[in-house]
Formats: structure tokens, C-alpha cells, sequence
């Protein structure tokens, strides 16, 4: 594990359980994925994911872009997730829940395989019609891979 993530939550009391951390995970509809750019500077791009067995699959462009031209090989990454939020204007807080997972990004051998995992999670009702979208269109887009090496979650509730 990188040296940067090894530091423990500061706010203990409001640790999500492991369990809790990857439910939010599977039920949450986008994140944002951050990645450092060739140049130093930060890139944060909201993305629909899916998330089976430790890694979360994204599909992007497959025309050069910030985030194309970031990945080459295998890079660190680190993923958000914000789920259900309330504002608590009268005690100048926020009721919220969110993961952040940290590991390594790169793109995908097996578009196919990453693009399912986002049609089983996104449109769950239209495997088979989007297993043909998905055969079209591979040509068209970059699937990532991301695979997670630490995540934890936090809520106020």
C-alpha cells in the first residue's frame, strides 16, 4: 500500500463498517474519479461506474482527451462517492454519506467485460439489447479498470 493512504479516519464516530462502505459503492449512480495529469495539476471527472469484486469499471471516449491522455500504463487514482445528503441549515451542518477508494487505474483489456458491468448496474432491464449496444460501439470508447486497494467510508445520519 502507498504511503499516502495508510492514515486512519480522523472522525472514528462516523466510520462506515466495511460492509456499509461497499454497499453505498454498489448502489451509488456516479462518482468522480481523480487523477494527476502529466503537467501536476489535479483532473476530477464525474463518471457512472460499476463496482464487482474490488473493481469498478468506467467507459469514457476513445478520441485524446485529458483523461486518455493521463493513463497510460497503470496509474494512482482515487474515486468518490457521495450518497444520500441533507442540509442542516439550523445546526450549520450537512447529514451525508460518502466512500473514497484509492488503487490503481488502467485501461481495460476487456472492454466487453467492463461495458456489461455497467449495463447489468445502469440498465439492468436490457442486458441483452445493451450487450449489442456494447458490441457496436467498442471501437468508440476506453473502458477503465480501477482497481481498489483501500476504501473507506464516513456518514453523519
Amino acid at each position: 500500500m502507498e504511503q499516502g493512504i495508510k492514515r486512519e479516519m480522523r472522525r472514528k464516530d462516523r466510520q462506515l463498517s466495511p460492509e456499509e462502505a461497499e454497499e453505498l459503492l454498489r448502489a451509488g449512480k456516479y462518482g468522480i474519479l481523480s487523477i494527476v495529469c502529466e503537467d501536476g495539476y489535479p483532473y476530477g471527472l464525474p463518471l457512472s461506474y460499476a463496482y464487482e469484486d474490488g473493481k469498478l469499471y468506467f467507459h469514457h471516449t476513445a478520441e485524446p482527451g485529458l483523461l486518455n491522455d493521463s493513463v497510460s500504463g497503470e496509474i494512482r487514482a482515487c474515486f468518490t462517492v457521495v450518497g444520500d445528503t441533507e442540509l442542516l441549515p439550523e445546526k450549520f451542518s450537512t447529514k451525508y454519506e460518502s466512500v473514497i477508494a484509492f488503487g490503481k487505474l488502467k485501461k481495460s483489456e476487456d472492454k466487453l467485460g467492463g461495458l456489461m458491468q455497467l449495463v447489468k448496474k445502469l440498465s439492468p432491464d436490457f442486458e441483452e439489447k445493451g450487450r449489442r449496444y456494447a458490441k457496436a460501439s467498442l471501437d468508440e470508447v476506453t473502458v477503465y479498470e480501477f482497481e481498489i486497494e483501500q476504501m473507506t467510508g464516513k456518514a453523519r445520519r
